[in-house]
């Protein structure tokens, strides 16, 4: 068994349990987590506690994890959309809900099952995670890049790594961002207190982020002081939970984000509000400027219609 301690926030009391969970163990499914709590290995002060016992401030919660063997990756028939595709590499518009490479909790269902399913032969270009060489979280929608082969795998892998490849996202930010422009540089690392979480940690890894403001929207209304904004966001660097970490440690974090942000979100979004909008690098293999762009999903547009519409 591995036991996984977590640590309740003041902010946090009043919370189920389940949803506690789900919100600091993103790499597992709910479903694999209530089956868990079904098990009775979810402990709170020591004894087993039901989905929806409501946390208090203090308690202490431990979740016991069985060890298991890696499991094969299974191909699977689930629809993809396909922005592009050659020879070589193909980009894929990843929906939110999905995770990219099977993991605790999430051995099907990946963007990798998929991927096996539509093009076999990616089963040779990279062990258990085939032809990927960057990562989007799982609520986190929008363009992943795929290797066909091992070496343009690599040849992909080093571009990223020398910061050759643009990322640009989209992101709603709760309250007003000022100023319109400007550069986040905030080393992060896993938080001391919350290892499922990132922080801000003096000795953490370089981190940079730079955004622009697109529009800033409701900034009257009840919903949140100062509304909100609508960022075209950049990350120079890649590190897990960047950008989702970065504006929240400036005090405007990604609305509807319930890990780094505010608990209940005050939007009708069941996700975070990040898209990875646009992608440009160069093709490993032709050396031709590729750039694509994937408009915002449904969810995430109706939110920003929702917020035009109020009065402001």
């Amino acid at each position: 068994m591995v036991q996984k301690l977590l640590e309740l926030r003041a902010t946090e009391g009043g919370i189920r349990l389940d949803r506690f969970l789900a919100a600091n163990l993103v790499d597992y499914s709910r479903s694999a987590l209530q089956r868990l709590i079904d098990g009775g290995l979810a402990q709170v002060n020591g004894s087993p506690a039901k989905a929806g016992y409501r946390l208090r401030t203090g308690d202490q919660v431990a979740l016991q994890i069985p060890e298991t063997e890696p499991a094969p990756v299974i191909p699977e028939s689930i629809s993809l959309a396909v922005v592009y595709e050659d020879d070589h590499i193909l980009v894929v518009d990843k929906p939110a809900g999905m995770v990219v490479h099977p993991a605790p909790g999430h051995h099907t269902g990946t963007l990798v099952n998929a991927l096996l399913a539509y093009c076999p032969r990616l089963a040779d270009a990279g062990g258990d995670r085939p032809g990927i060489v960057h990562r989007l979280d799982r609520d986190t929608s929008g363009l992943i890049v795929v290797a066909k082969t091992d070496p343009i795998r690599r040849a992909l892998q080093r571009q990223f790594q020398e910061r050759r490849v643009h990322k640009t996202y989209l992101a709603l930010l709760d309250g007003r961002v000022d100023p319109t422009w400007g550069r986040i540089c905030a080393p992060l690392d896993r938080d001391p207190h919350h290892r499922q979480r990132i922080a801000v940690v003096v000795k953490g890894r370089d981190a940079t982020t730079e955004y622009r403001v697109l529009e800033y929207l409701s900034p009257s209304t009840e919903l949140l002081p100062g509304g909100f904004t609508l960022a075209q966001v950049e990350p120079e660097t890649g590190r897990t939970h960047q950008i989702r970490v970065h504006f929240a440690s400036i005090g405007h974090p990604v609305s509807g984000d319930t890990v780094y942000g505010r608990r209940r979100c005050p939007l009708p979004l069941v996700r975070h509000f990040l898209h990875a909008w646009r992608l440009d690098f160069e093709h490993p293999s032709t050396a031709e400027h590729i750039e694509l762009q994937a408009p915002l999903p449904p969810d995430l547009a109706r939110v920003l219609d929702f917020l035009r519409a109020s009065p402001g």
